[in-house]
């Protein structure tokens, strides 16, 4: 049986504890912005300007290194809810629900971002702006769910209740996940099949597979800055009466 080991056990159980959670973003938030800066900029610049123009699209293709990323963490910040949600259902622990509920509109901006970028890119490739393929559609069903955990949450004033009943909305949306990432595969699809993802060598030169990483890291350490920085938000208003919100107050005021 694998065994967890106790460094990694004691990691978590500190971070689950608000005061620990906040003074630890506080310290590793400028590390982050600086990680995502110079990730954000090795991307940006290899795909605008190394990569080399592809041979059908030309430099239109070029809208991957916003829309790839962007469908990419539309579904990994869901699961994360969904992961987070679980936890706060069976452990009643409170940084878990933060965790959801500040991932939503992370998740909602990314979502809208790929299906904006998609349509954009869209026009040129397929000549319409927007077709109920499945893939498109099973990802505007997803910003739905997003906006409906925002909806959920700010209508209920009891945020403990608040939070329980996201949680079941998250994981009953879970099902919509697998249908993204394989409509394109099960159903008949204009929307372009993996080229990284996929088994076996992917189909997409190394030139312009590196900057995708690239940016595709970027998002992944953005939504972390971000997360921790609305995580801290809620938990001040959460925790608004708590003896280590008044004693951190009173540090920063002196």
């Amino acid at each position: 049986m694998f065994l967890v080991p106790d460094v990694v056990v004691r990691f978590f159980h500190r971070m689950a504890s608000p005061p620990h959670f906040y003074t630890f973003t506080e310290r590793w938030m400028p590390w982050l912005v600086g990680l995502f800066v110079l990730l954000l900029g090795a991307g940006l610049y290899g795909g605008l300007y190394l990569a080399p123009a592809d041979y059908q699209q030309g430099d239109s293709y070029r809208i991957i290194y916003i829309h790839v990323p962007s469908a990419w963490m539309s579904l990994f910040i869901y699961m994360v809810m969904a992961t987070a949600g679980a936890i706060g259902l069976v452990w009643r622990i409170k940084l878990a629900e933060v965790v959801l509920i500040s991932s939503a509109p992370i998740g909602a901006s990314f979502t809208f971002i790929a299906l904006v970028t998609g349509s954009l890119w869209g026009k040129p490739m397929w000549g319409t702006w927007w077709v109920w393929d499945a893939r498109l559609t099973s990802e505007l069903v997803l910003l739905f769910l997003y906006l409906g955990v925002i909806g959920l949450y700010g209508a209920m004033d009891d945020k403990r209740v608040a939070s329980k009943a996201v949680a079941i909305l998250a994981l009953v949306g879970v099902v919509n996940i697998p249908i993204i990432h394989y409509s394109v595969e099960w159903w008949s699809s204009l929307h372009q099949g993996p080229t990284v993802t996929k088994m076996g060598k992917p189909s997409i030169h190394v030139s312009m597979l590196i900057p995708l990483l690239l940016m595709a890291l970027a998002f992944k350490v953005y939504y972390v800055i971000a997360l921790m920085q609305r995580a801290r938000v809620e938990l001040l208003s959460r925790e608004r009466n708590s003896q280590w919100v008044k004693n951190k107050i009173a540090m920063e005021t002196k």
